[in-house]
């Protein structure tokens, strides 16, 4: 039995489906049952990794497992998935734990890191740049034909399609390679002004960046992030003006196939920013 955390996330809800198509018994945990669409052959459980006590029945007979990045609150799940008798986690990590200066947000994520390497289960990393995913906060701006508005709008990342990490993620639980990680990122190192003009044109809809003060970026940021955090992307995003972030070749490698275009990835959310696929680039 493999268990999937964050089921219904980005990375979790295709890593289910890699793992059905693969012939695997899935196991599935999630905050609300009630609200999740997943294949009938998944075994959908309740549970939550901030409370330990939820995951005893999640936990029974899991030989493997797919471990989101909950800050600060793995230590519960891990005792309880090493006395259930798993073997093997895979979690989701990040490429900032990489970086020469990790910063708040890849601290955090070597702290998930720690924890894992200590259990005493084996373990696999996977650790992608930045999701296309996190594009989709752009579409309402988009659907209603306003400009897409950011700092640093000539930063050139590679983003990943979140389907590419959970591929990835599907071979490191199906082949386990204990003590391996995979840094991943997408195929093209493209600045936000690339992604709006390829959503533009992918869909034929207007779209256009806007540059504003990094201040006001952060102001933005920090509704939803705490500021080490918010001051941590700037920085990476000023860094990338100068330093577009490598393409490494990790999804095409692992899966066999090439990783996912923007474009594509952009033709297959069209009707997240209200177009429909007119072409692909």
């Amino acid at each position: 039995m493999i268990l999937v955390t964050d089921a219904t996330g980005n990375v979790g809800r295709n890593l289910v489906h890699e793992l059905i198509d693969a012939g695997e018994k899935v196991r599935a945990l999630t905050r609300d049952p009630a609200a999740t669409t997943l294949p009938d052959s998944v075994e959908i459980v309740p549970g939550d990794l901030t409370r330990p006590e939820t995951l005893p029945a999640a936990l029974r007979d899991v030989d493997r497992a797919f471990l989101f990045p909950v800050h600060g609150a793995l230590d519960g799940f891990l005792a309880g998935a090493k006395a259930a008798g798993t073997r093997h986690i895979v979690l989701l990590s990040s490429d900032s734990v990489t970086f020469p200066q990790p910063g708040w947000i890849g601290e955090q994520h070597l702290a998930c890191e720690q924890a894992v390497a200590d259990s005493g289960m084996s373990w696999t990393f996977v650790r992608p740049t930045v999701f296309m995913a996190n594009d989709l906060g752009w579409a309402p701006r988009i659907r209603r034909g306003a400009a897409v508005r950011g700092a640093y709008g000539s930063a050139a990342m590679a983003p990943v399609d979140e389907r590419d990490i959970a591929a990835v993620a599907a071979h490191a639980l199906l082949t386990p390679q204990p003590g391996k990680a995979y840094e991943l990122t997408g195929p093209q190192a493209l600045s936000q002004i690339d992604r709006v003009r390829i959503i533009g044109e992918t869909l034929g809809v207007p779209a256009r960046f806007e540059e504003v003060p990094r201040d006001d970026v952060r102001r933005h940021l920090l509704d939803h992030l705490p500021p080490p955090a918010a001051d941590f992307l700037l920085d990476q995003l000023a860094a990338a003006q100068s330093e577009p972030t490598p393409v490494l070749p990790t999804t095409e490698q692992v899966t066999g196939r090439p990783a996912r275009t923007y474009a594509e990835w952009v033709a297959d959310h069209a009707t997240d920013f209200g177009g429909r696929a007119s072409k692909r680039l």
